[in-house]
């Protein structure tokens, strides 16, 4: 069987586009059913181009036989594309929140927004403490340890020290 003779009615024959039981690559996603390690079973992998590890790994059914997996399909295929890109935005939502801070703090001059972004640089890790007022302008900036704790005392403290880089 070649690639193309397991593609579902309507869809384009493209370059770089694989439709067989075990293997789907289409649109930047590659899923590729397994033999699951931990016994019994079978799994599917999900990989976006370019990615050296899995989005996604799961579980994947069996087929009639009980024997051999379930052949991939281009419903299955788009529910795993769209699972496997939900779990990759979650990620990157919670590495966006674990290194970007943020805290509002009401001062004598307004409302001030202090930030804190962390910067995970292998070889110069550090962050940058930065504070805005009401209407988005930068009021300062400072470079900081990574290890620098935003708090509510820590910014109001920032801004009653004029901004001067803190010692911590």
């Amino acid at each position: 069987m070649t690639t193309n003779e397991s593609q579902e009615e309507g869809e384009a024959k493209l370059p770089g586009v694989v439709n067989s039981p075990r293997l789907w690559i289409n649109n930047g996603w590659t899923a590729r059913v397994i033999k699951n390690e931990d016994g019994d079973g079978w799994a599917v992998e999900m990989f976006k181009d370019g990615e050296s590890e899995p989005a996604l790994v799961g579980p994947w059914t069996m087929g009639r036989d009980k024997r051999n997996p379930k052949p991939l399909d281009g419903a299955a295929f788009h529910t795993l594309v769209k699972t496997a890109a939900e779990v990759l935005r979650r990620h990157e939502q919670q590495l966006h929140a674990l290194h970007h801070k943020s805290i509002t703090v009401d001062a004598p001059s307004g409302r001030i927004t202090v930030t804190l972004d962390i910067v995970p640089d292998e070889y110069d890790p550090h962050a940058l403490l930065g504070a805005s007022d009401d209407f988005g302008e930068q009021l300062a900036q400072v470079r900081v340890p990574p290890s620098f704790k935003l708090s509510m005392g820590s910014a109001s403290a920032w801004i009653d020290n004029g901004f001067r880089r803190p010692d911590r």
